[in-house]
C-alpha cells in the first residue's frame, strides 16, 4: 500500500489552474482532479513546469490508462472512456510503484455506483 497526500482541484478554477507554474512537488504527493461527470477527460502542459504521470481513474478508482506528459507542452492527453477522475503525479511515480492500468486505487472518493 502507498499513501499519497493530494490536493483537490475540484471547481472549474482549480481544474484550470492545476499544477501551473510550481517548480517542484514533492514524492508522494499529487494532485486530483474531480469532474461532475465522467467524460474523456484531456489534459496538457502549457505553464505547467513539471514533468507528470495522469492516470485516469473510474469512479471505483480503478485506472484506466496512464499518460507521462512533458513540461510546457500543448500535446493532448486523453483518457481512453470516460473518467470523473485524473491524479497526477511526478513522472515515474507510477511506474516505480508498480502502479499501472487496471490497479485500483482507494479513497473515500472511489466509490462503485456513485
Amino acid at each position: 500500500m502507498h499513501q499519497i497526500d493530494v490536493q483537490l482541484a475540484a471547481t472549474p478554477a482549480q481544474r484550470q489552474t492545476g499544477l501551473m507554474f510550481r517548480k517542484n512537488m514533492p514524492q508522494g504527493e499529487g494532485m486530483l482532479f474531480i469532474f461532475e461527470e465522467a467524460a474523456q477527460q484531456c489534459f496538457w502542459m502549457k505553464n505547467t513546469l513539471l514533468p507528470l504521470t495522469a492516470a485516469f481513474v473510474a469512479d471505483d478508482g480503478t485506472i484506466v490508462n496512464l499518460a507521462d506528459m512533458k513540461p510546457q507542452t500543448t500535446d493532448s492527453h486523453c483518457s481512453a472512456k470516460p473518467v470523473r477522475y485524473v491524479l497526477e503525479m511526478n513522472v515515474g511515480w507510477f511506474a516505480k510503484k508498480g502502479i499501472k492500468a487496471g490497479s485500483r486505487l482507494r479513497g473515500k472518493v472511489f466509490q462503485a455506483g456513485k
